[in-house]
Formats: structure tokens, sequence, C-alpha cells
């Protein structure tokens, strides 16, 4: 580094971000800048170090809001955090390499080579589905839950026959069309969308450990879907209005 430290431009350059994404995140007190003398920003070690964390958070999907949150907390540990963001990065290299693998045993297959086992067929997109978890929610299910929590989910999903496999991508794909046949009434205690949010529940249960689930942990999950922007943004490209209709719908099952 410089000695002067890093202007707003040199930085921007050097972490291969816009400068108007550094301006954003000292608006947001995330990496806020120092004041030169002519009033310029200024960028130092302290400011460099962390601007570097922030980003590796962000590959994880983790909102800004969440990472404020998370690294002004008095009680944040960076190095337990960052090795939760490693064991997420590792998910998604074993990820990549089973792809590779069931994709050279396809075609290994289709060119006359030995034929795949059915349980073979479906484990890549079993880790796809992992890996793709880990990377958007694993630091903060960690977090919040713990590491036997997420592994014994983790374990479940790996362990489920083929047949149960489709059975719960089937149930995943039936919330979403009773949800959308519901929301154009905007009754969420409706008795398509009670349906969805009994059924959602039954598909939670096929990732949550065995006895974990309960109408309260399932009402305050729902909560989440609205409060926490991916959840939202997940929920709304089915349709406008559907994390809240959802959220509304598990509650009123969940209160009966």
């Amino acid at each position: 580094m410089p000695g002067r430290g890093y202007s707003v431009h040199e930085l921007a350059k050097l972490a291969g971000v816009s400068v108007r994404t550094l301006h954003h995140y000292d608006e947001l007190g995330l990496v806020r800048a120092r004041r030169a003398a002519n009033g310029y920003r200024r960028y130092e070690a302290a400011e460099v170090d962390r601007l570097h964390q922030v980003l590796l958070f962000r590959q994880t999907g983790m909102p800004l809001a969440d990472i404020r949150r998370m690294m002004e907390d008095p009680a944040f540990d960076q190095r337990a955090a960052l090795r939760r963001h490693l064991g997420a990065l590792r998910a998604q290299r074993s990820q990549i390499d089973d792809m590779i693998a069931n994709v050279e045993k396809t075609l290994a297959c289709l060119e006359g080579g030995p034929k795949m086992a059915d349980e073979e067929k479906f484990r890549a997109f079993k880790r796809d589905l992992i890996a793709k978890n880990e990377a958007a929610y694993g630091a903060e299910v960690r977090e919040r839950w713990g590491d036997a929590a997420a592994d014994a989910s983790n374990a479940r999903v790996m362990g489920m026959s083929e047949e149960r496999w489709s059975e719960v991508r089937q149930t995943e794909a039936r919330v979403k069309e009773l949800l959308l046949e519901a929301l154009p009434t905007g009754d969420p205690t409706c008795a398509a969308a009670q349906e969805a949010a009994r059924l959602h529940g039954r598909w939670l249960q096929a990732f949550w450990a065995e006895g974990a689930y309960s109408k309260a942990a399932h009402a305050a999950l729902a909560e989440g879907y609205v409060a926490d922007e991916r959840f939202r943004a997940y929920y709304e490209a089915w349709a406008p209005g559907a994390a809240e209709f959802l959220r509304d719908a598990i509650a009123a099952y969940c209160a009966k």
C-alpha cells in the first residue's frame, strides 16, 4: 500500500469494484473512508482489510445489512466466520466436481460404457442443492443453529432415496401451484392457501433434522420470507406479493 493510502479510484481498481460501490459502502457504514485534508476519501490498512472481509461475505450472497450487523456485533469472530465461508466454498468445489463426474459418466454410458446406478444419477443434483444453500444461507444457519444442525440437514438430503427425492421436489412444486392458485383471492385462509402451508411444512420436514419441526418454528421461518431479502426475492419471483401471502398463510395454518 502507498504510504498515503489509497484514493477511492485506486482502491476500486485494486479490489475490482466500482467507485459507486465504495461510495455506497461508505454511506452504509460498512467501509467508512477517512477524509484527507482536501476532503477527498482515503483508505488505509484498516479500511482495506474491512473491504476485503465485506467482499468475502458478499460472495456467499449475504445481504449488506446482515454483513454490517454481523461485523459490528461485539461477539463477531472473524476467524469462525471465515471458517464457515471456507466450508461453503469447499462444498461448492465438491459440487462442481460431482457434476463433472456425473456428466462424464453419462457420456460414457451413452457411448456404450457401464450403466450408472440410479443413486449415482441423482447424487450430483442433491449435492448441487446443498452447495447452493450453503452459499446463500450457510453462514447464517450455522451461526444461528450450529454446525451440527446444518450438517444433519445436509446428511438428510444426501441420504434420500430416488423416490423420496422425487416426492420432495413434487411437494415443492405443488406448494407453488397452490399458492399461485390462492393468491388472486387475497385470502391466506382459503383452502388452497392452507393446503399450500401444510405442504410447505411437510417440505421443510424433509430437510430439517428429525423432531426439529414445530408450528412455532415454521411460523418464525415464514416471517423471514418477508424480512430477509434473499427469501423475499425467491418467492416474489413466483408472483408479486407471494412472499407476504405465503407468510400469512403459514401464520394462519400454524395458529390452528
